[in-house]
């Protein structure tokens, strides 16, 4: 396995290409030899456009399932069961047959070799289940059941899903949440990581939630985009808030 000295991660991008095109402008993301994107790429309000640019990146983009991914591929096929929001079957419709091959071949997990972590292990929510929901406040004994099958070589694990950057210790292995690009939760701007021989870094770029808003409102078609836009790209969620709408699911 080749090792890699530099590897960015871009989590939850949900479509929303204007966050996405500010965090690919950053210099340490043009630099690193990877851009890992740990799922949720493209159910949001413009789902064609973000996954033609992340196409044009070629073999530095490194692919990982997440489970808006995996529904939005079965919808757009006519195999998926109840939506899991009102904008997805939209999106899923506006997808191309070479999108839709695209998002349903995705792994649910990739190991990469970084310099200074050795074997590391990305996946969307937890390396066994792409809707799993684990929080950085989960006690170890949670974290410690979802990381059951992981390999013990493997000391680091990088994960997205709750749109909330974290890095944490359990049981000496290093866990990394890289937040979310499009839906960030706890303060504005597309938060991503960055994995380098020195350690990780959580990053988080410059875009103002309203100058998203407007961009994004004028880009798309969806038909209940002002609704949209307000409510997930106006509107910045406390990490308060958001765990505690999420720890019903994470407890296991």
């Amino acid at each position: 396995m080749v090792r890699m000295e530099r590897v960015a991660v871009l989590s939850d991008i949900h479509g929303v290409l204007p966050a996405l095109e500010v965090v690919l402008a950053e210099p340490d993301v043009q630099t690193a030899e990877l851009v890992v994107l740990t799922g949720d790429i493209a159910a949001g309000p413009q789902p064609v456009e973000t996954l033609d640019l992340l196409v044009s990146l070629g073999e530095r983009a490194v692919w990982v399932r997440g489970n808006a991914d995996r529904e939005l591929a079965a919808m757009a096929r006519g195999e998926g069961g109840e939506a899991p929001d009102q904008i997805s079957p939209w999106a899923a419709n506006q997808l191309r047959p070479d999108q839709i091959e695209l998002l349903a071949g995705l792994p649910s997990t990739v190991t990469l070799e970084v310099d200074g972590l050795g074997p590391v292990l990305f996946c969307h929510a937890t390396p066994r289940d792409d809707e799993e929901m684990v929080l950085v406040d989960s006690p170890i004994s949670r974290w410690a059941e979802v990381f059951s099958g992981v390999p013990e070589e493997v000391r680091t694990v990088v994960c997205g899903h709750t749109h909330m950057p974290f890095a944490r210790q359990v049981d000496r292995r290093l866990v990394v949440n890289a937040g979310s690009i499009g839906m960030p939760y706890g303060a504005p701007g597309p938060s991503w990581a960055l994995l380098t021989p020195d350690g990780v870094q959580l990053r988080r770029s410059a875009l103002e939630p309203d100058v998203a808003a407007d961009l994004v409102s004028k880009a798309s078609s969806y038909q209940e985009i002002d609704a949209w836009v307000n409510e997930y790209l106006r509107t910045n969620y406390s990490d308060i808030e958001a765990l505690e709408a999420f720890r019903p699911r994470a407890e296991g």
